[in-house]
């Protein structure tokens, strides 16, 4: 039961962006992606410049203004070299809702926000702000209470930078030097008291109509003693697509 919440939090953590309603059929761009957004980095680049980039290089208005994004793919969770748990995982956002579904034979996970409440399948267990760790603060530059910030790490600071959320939530992020994209990023957060840290590596990203969403990545997170790892692979991506608020009704 340990390894799957975990997982699921490390989950949140990875794809979390607030999601235009558009038909499915637009989303053909997961078949033919187009060209990637074209960046360049400045050697002499601030810390907000650096984050500018990375948000005009995952898609730059389109990624900072999806209103929906559906994924849709399989993950191997370990917890020790030697065990290996498989599952699968459906994540739905809508603005500030969101749905998460997890099954699998051990503990299945489902967790929505309709926008006022939280409502979790297991009682106790509920995710941090969607919008204030990971890719999703990439939609906040630029807006005052988010902080942008260069790291205190003085041997990883090339092409890197913080964000501080209001909360005091973070993620130091690291870019492709040839791309521009987040080719890595760290969180931390705090729940119930608890420090919480989380790694992320990604390996493959998805085009899907010119907004830039990580395919293939590896998760790292850390809890008390606790080190877990994760491989996620999205098998469907799709942005802008038309998401009905009845989703993000609690079912049985």
């Amino acid at each position: 039961m340990k390894n799957i919440l975990i997982y699921a939090l490390m989950l949140i953590c990875a794809v979390n962006v607030t999601a235009q309603t558009k038909d499915k059929k637009d989303n053909k761009a997961n078949a033919k992606p187009p060209a990637s957004p074209t960046v360049t980095i400045k050697a002499d680049a601030t810390p907000l410049e650096l984050a500018q980039t990375a948000l005009q290089a995952h898609g730059g208005d389109k990624f900072k203004n999806m209103k929906t994004l559906v994924i849709r793919g399989t993950a191997d969770v370990s917890g020790s070299p030697t065990q290996t748990i498989p599952a699968t995982f459906v994540f739905v956002s809508s603005g500030e809702k969101y749905r998460i579904d997890i099954p699998n034979p051990f503990q299945p996970l489902k967790q929505v926000y309709n926008g006022e409440q939280t409502t979790s399948s297991i009682n106790g267990f509920y995710f941090p702000p969607l919008n204030r760790i990971g890719l999703a603060l990439l939609t906040k530059v630029g807006e005052k209470d988010f902080v942008i910030s260069a790291l205190q790490e003085k041997s990883k600071t090339k092409n890197a930078f913080r964000i501080t959320s209001p909360e005091g939530y973070y993620t130091d992020f690291y870019l492709n030097e040839k791309t521009g994209q987040v080719k890595s990023y760290k969180s931390s957060f705090d729940i119930d008291g608890r420090l919480v840290t989380t790694a992320v590596e990604i390996d493959k990203v998805r085009n899907v109509d010119n907004v830039i969403i990580p395919e293939q990545y590896s998760q790292r997170f850390e809890l008390t003693n606790v080190s877990i790892y994760v491989s996620f692979k999205a098998k469907e991506i799709l942005v802008n697509s038309k998401v009905d608020d009845d989703v993000f009704v609690m079912t049985k």
